[in-house]
């Protein structure tokens, strides 16, 4: 027997979806607003979620990951009385189980339900090794952070290739560190290629390695990363930024594990894991033609998205305590006490430049401080500083996002990103996530307003 929570504003409708889960022998209530449904599941120890669409405080779409935050972390299954593909395809990528018409739930809600609650039995087990999971540097207890360490046991279980993405700073390389010091493969070499730094010309050459004589220059031979990579993992740091040419030969490497140095005629053979990082968007690059498409299949066989550290909840104050517990070891001093008021400007910034920027500014505040045993706002780097001074006069808004600091000028593809992702969030709340109101009031498509959704990650 499951606990079911249904959050539908048809009131007949709902008695008619928890009569059938009662002919299960399943318990149900019914929430008819999601406001009352979100305080319903955050009291509540539910199995599942049957979760409207269209709503009269929101839309249901956008509020799967809070619902899938909470303590019992349910499983949710989107029930709708107009089907629409960009709907069902953003449910998908924000967890929830499954997409389904209002019109034929009665009949087909069976086997979902039981599907999603045998997998959230199998979940107990995995969660069990969660625990043991070493963390090493990842600090967070953050609901988005906890669903990223998730990910990352089962990545570190498995040998499939791993795709992580995120914003510049929010940990992957840390992320891909973790995964191969939790996998079988702990024992081999952890071998980092950082693609921004690779000369276009030598690029094969680093990789697949060059026999003595193969180019000017070549006066002894070179193994290549991907054999010192030889039972171990090899680490693709920002792989958006590999030449063309090189993804292709790269390819054949991921197919058959096999690679000529340059040079040579002779195949070498490489055992290696491959993880690779990014902060762009790979997909629209194969669009353009700038990214191999098969290539991308081939990368991506776990994906994992790290969240920006303005929507991790909670995690500035735990990242701190762990970057001053680093900083007196490191430099041999008495602990210092962060102020409530140093710990508000921390926590009101919108961090553009994520972990990295905050370890940063913590080293630098500390470097500030050192006659001092008390860190005060004063010791912040001058942009943050003036970052919050400028979100008072306006009122106590939060800083935007996407505005690295005022002493900066965006690019023109970061402002006009910085401008489309702040106009869809007023747009969201001013039409309640309403996405017929939202693109009768903007103009919009529904599957131009979903691509935002999709692309600022505003569910």
């Amino acid at each position: 027997m499951a606990e079911i929570l249904i959050i539908d504003d048809d009131p007949l409708f709902a008695e008619t979806v928890a009569d059938k889960l009662d002919s299960l022998r399943h318990t149900s209530r019914c929430a008819h607003t999601l406001t009352a449904g979100l305080a319903a599941a955050v009291e509540g120890r539910f199995d599942v979620v049957l979760l409207d669409v269209c709503l009269p405080d929101g839309n249901g779409l956008l509020a799967i990951d809070r619902l899938r935050s909470v303590a019992s972390d349910p499983q949710v299954i989107i029930i709708t009385g107009q089907g629409d593909p960009d709907g069902a395809e953003l449910a998908i990528r924000h967890g929830a189980w499954c997409y389904l018409e209002k019109s034929s739930i009665v009949k087909e809600i069976t086997l979902p339900l039981t599907r999603a609650l045998q997998y959230r039995q199998a979940l107990s087990g995995q969660k069990a090794v969660l625990k043991t999971v070493e963390r090493d540097q990842l600090v967070g207890e953050s609901p988005r952070f906890l669903q990223c360490l998730d990910m990352l046991a089962k990545a570190a279980a498995a040998d499939a290739s791993v795709l992580v993405s995120g914003e510049s700073g929010t940990g992957k390389e840390a992320f891909a560190r973790a995964i191969h010091a939790n996998s079988r493969r702990r024992s081999g070499n952890f071998v980092v290629v950082d693609c921004t730094a690779l000369p276009e010309q030598l690029v094969e050459s680093v990789l697949f390695g060059h026999v003595k004589g193969a180019f000017t220059g070549a006066d002894r031979a070179n193994r290549g990363l991907i054999r010192h990579a030889d039972k171990g993992t090899l680490f693709l740091d920002e792989i958006g930024e590999l030449p063309l040419a090189t993804q292709k030969s790269f390819l054949r490497v991921l197919q058959e594990r096999t690679f000529c140095p340059v040079g040579s005629q002779e195949e070498c053979h490489s055992d290696f894991r491959l993880i690779c990082a990014t902060n762009r968007d790979l997909v629209a690059m194969t669009e353009k033609g700038v990214f191999r498409e098969d290539l991308l299949y081939r990368l991506r066989g776990l994906s994992l998205h790290l969240p920006p550290l303005r929507e991790r909840d909670g995690d500035i104050p735990r990242l701190v305590e762990h970057f001053l517990s680093r900083l007196v070891q490191r430099y041999g001093q008495e602990r210092k006490e962060c102020l409530p008021d140093f710990m508000d400007y921390l926590t009101s910034y919108a961090w553009p430049g994520n972990v990295r920027e905050l370890s940063q500014a913590m080293e630098s505040a500390f470097a500030h401080a050192v006659y001092s045993p008390v860190l005060f706002p004063q010791h912040l780097p001058v942009h943050i500083r003036t970052a919050h001074a400028r979100a008072n006069v306006r009122g106590h808004e939060t800083i935007p996002a996407d505005v690295p600091s005022s002493e900066a000028i965006l690019a023109w593809r970061e402002a006009k990103d910085a401008f489309e992702r702040e106009y869809t969030q007023r747009l969201l709340r001013h039409s309640a996530g309403n996405i017929m109101e939202a693109g009768r009031l903007s103009g919009l498509s529904r599957t131009r307003l979903y691509q935002l959704i999709r692309k600022f990650q505003l569910g």
